[in-house]
C-alpha cells in the first residue's frame, strides 16, 4: 500500500514539474523559462528555477521572491483557491482577475477593483500573506 501513495506522490511532482517545463512557467527569480530539473521544495509543492543560480538567490533570500515562487504554485495546479486573497471571504463568481495567466477570484466587486487597481498585481495578490488567505496546496498523499 505505501509504494502505491509513494507512487501517486511521485506522479504528482513529476507532473507538476513537467507541466512548469511545458507551459511556459518562468523563474521566480530571474522571469526566464523555468527547468524542471532545478527544484526546490517550497510551501509543500515544488518551485521550479531556470538555473542553479537562481535556486541559490531563491534560498537566500525567499521573501524577495515569494510572490513569486507563490504564483508559480497556483499556475503549476500545486496551489488551489479557496477564499479571497484579500477579505479571506468566500469567493464569488463574476469576480475574476487574470494575471500572468492565473484567475483569482474575489469575495466582491470591491475586492476585485483593488485587485484591478493594484500597480503590481502578482506582488498583491500572490504575496505571503495574501496566499496564506486565500490559496491551499494540494497534500501529497
Amino acid at each position: 500500500m505505501w509504494k502505491k501513495s509513494l507512487l501517486v506522490m511521485a506522479l504528482f511532482v513529476i507532473s507538476s514539474v513537467v507541466y512548469a517545463a511545458d507551459s511556459g512557467v518562468k523563474c521566480p527569480v530571474s522571469g526566464k523559462k523555468a527547468n524542471p530539473k532545478c527544484t526546490t521544495d517550497y510551501k509543500g509543492g515544488k518551485v521550479c528555477f531556470c538555473c542553479g543560480n537562481c535556486l541559490k538567490a531563491f534560498k537566500k533570500d525567499t521573501a524577495k521572491h515569494a510572490a513569486k515562487a507563490n504564483l508559480q504554485l497556483v499556475a503549476t495546479g500545486q496551489a488551489k483557491q479557496a477564499k479571497c486573497p484579500f477579505s479571506g471571504g468566500k469567493i464569488k463568481d463574476g469576480t475574476e482577475v487574470t494575471v500572468n495567466g492565473v484567475t483569482v477570484k474575489f469575495c466582491c466587486k470591491r475586492c476585485k477593483g483593488k485587485a484591478e487597481g493594484a500597480d503590481d498585481k502578482v506582488a498583491t495578490l500572490f504575496n505571503d500573506k495574501a496566499f496564506d488567505k486565500a490559496f491551499k496546496v494540494a497534500k501529497k498523499k
